[in-house]
């Protein structure tokens, strides 16, 4: 039994390295930010689904908030259902790429690289 424990508590550890590996390559995030910028490039852009929400442009914000964020829509602690199905279908590298290329903006970069 002990063993089994020791086995359980590497595995365990060797996963949460892993998870802490993932680096974001903002260049990788190029081709994926075009499902972001629909909303998230609009200045005072709001949805009105599931009810009135403000959305936030996300140039320059830290890369740890927008990849927590990310996380949480994903295990479905946030409950916004576009950015639950979105964030679904986002792997722990793509979140890492998309957290990094927006943390290299600033509030005032063009938030719509697409223009």
């Amino acid at each position: 039994m002990k063993k089994l424990l020791t086995l359980v508590a590497l595995a365990v550890a060797a996963g949460a390295a892993q998870a802490q590996e993932v680096k974001g390559d903002v260049a990788a995030a190029q081709g994926k930010v075009a499902m972001c910028i629909g909303c998230h490039a609009l200045p005072g852009y709001r949805a009105s689904f599931p009810e009135m929400y403000t959305v936030p442009l996300l140039g320059g914000q830290s890369a740890k908030y927008i990849e927590n964020a990310l996380h949480a829509y994903k295990k479905g602690d946030r409950k916004h259902p576009t950015m639950r199905s979105i964030a679904a279908s986002l792997s722990d590298k793509d979140i890492a790429d998309l957290s990094a290329y927006y943390a290299g903006m600033t509030p005032e970069t063009n938030n719509n690289p697409m223009k």
